[in-house]
């Protein structure tokens, strides 16, 4: 009564991954030469990480961390606990913070919408303090909320000392966590993320160009933040959106600005041209049917719980094996949502990947004198009939 049964379909892909945040199968990164000390590329919609170079590596993240900063503002303002209106109070030791700056005046109250350019649009050290010092007291005491929720984002590789990204002992990113950061921004708060795609932002009389160089005339740009240290060089995250397709891309570690800008072109153009998303199942479409011993119908619908969708490379022409196992027969009783099979992916030169199949809908087990006439079937005519 019990077989193993195998329904092979070939797609001719060679990449598949879940969706982000719901169980993602990352696929090996595809060889690319970077000239970026450390480097990550990843598709926003499926988490497929399509380049990687010492992507775990921790290094000084420079105002890229700032991202950080701006997600604790933001994630207030989802909650309620703060408005863009609301404003906080510049302190001398903010006021006197070097680097770059939003030019706010020591003693004076700064809305809260214009902090926040201040900090994505004009990468203000200054602004940066007075929202730390604002929300949690002191910077040190906000560096401490950054750490903690960046625990929560599952940060492995990060250590945060200040709001500013300025360089401190201890204080390091991997570029790996730095796209984290991003993702969860673009994710969590669609309503605010814009701002990170604005080009320039004047306040108090002064007039600051964003500092992201892909939002001039990169296609699809709209973010994210830059960064320079002495120690690791310049570093860019950045977010580029075409046709439906987000690719979130962090580099650190190159020689110049124009190195920083071209650098990060020419991977994105790679993953845009090299890749694209493919959708292989819909959640609560069904799979396949599954056969049921025992019960008041002959068979029961298999169907997946969550979108699956495919990231692959373009010209790829190889086979892609997609197979459904389970026990022949299901034995009666059979309840809705109840895993009875098993989806299974087989990828060229990957490991296979499994993927769980439920039950579309109960299936009652038959009454007494049914199942006497299964069992005298079955004696007669066996598992075919």
């Amino acid at each position: 009564m019990s077989a193993l049964i195998v329904r092979f379909r070939s797609f001719g892909v060679v990449v598949l991954v879940l969706l982000l945040f719901g169980g993602v199968a990352i696929p090996r990164a595809m060889a690319l030469e970077s000239d970026a000390k450390a480097a990550i590329l990843i598709d926003a919609m499926t988490g497929a990480v399509l380049f990687e170079k010492n992507a775990d590596e921790p290094h000084p993240p420079s105002s890229m961390s700032k991202m950080m900063t701006v997600y604790l503002v933001f994630q207030r303002l989802k909650d309620g606990r703060l408005s863009l209106d609301d404003t906080l109070s510049v302190s001398e030791a903010a006021w006197r913070k070097g680097g770059s700056k939003m030019f706010v005046e020591v003693g004076k109250d700064v809305a809260i919408k214009d902090l926040i350019r201040g900090i994505i649009v004009q990468s203000g050290n200054d602004a940066s303090i007075v929202v730390a010092e604002g929300l949690a007291g002191s910077e040190s005491a906000f560096a401490l909320e950054m750490n903690a929720e960046g625990q929560k984002m599952g940060l492995a590789n990060s250590v945060f000392k200040n709001a500013t990204g300025w360089p401190a002992e201890g204080q390091h990113m991997s570029v790996r966590d730095i796209a984290t950061v991003a993702l969860w921004t673009i994710k969590d708060f669609p309503e605010y993320y814009g701002i990170y795609s604005e080009k320039e932002f004047t306040y108090g009389g002064i007039r600051q160009g964003n500092r992201n160089p892909l939002l001039y005339g990169t296609e699809g740009a709209d973010g994210l933040k830059t960064g320079h240290t002495e120690a690791i060089g310049y570093g860019l995250a950045s977010s580029v959106m075409r046709n439906g397709r987000r690719l979130v891309l962090v580099v650190n570690g190159l020689p110049s600005k124009r190195a920083r800008a071209g650098e990060s072109r020419r991977i994105l153009e790679w993953g845009f041209r090299e890749f694209n998303n493919y959708e292989l199942f819909k959640a609560g479409e069904e799979v396949d049917k599954a056969h049921v011993w025992l019960g008041l119908e002959n068979t029961v619908p298999l169907v997946i719980e969550k979108d699956i969708v495919l990231t692959l490379p373009r010209k790829s022409r190889k086979d892609m094996k997609i197979s459904v196992a389970y026990s022949d027969p299901v034995p009666a009783p059979v309840m809705k949502g109840t895993q009875v099979a098993m989806l299974k992916i087989q990828l060229p030169g990957e490991d296979m990947r499994e993927v769980p199949l439920v039950a579309g809908k109960n299936v009652e087990q038959l009454g007494f004198f049914g199942k006497m006439g299964a069992a005298m079937r079955y004696l007669l005519w066996g598992a075919s009939h």
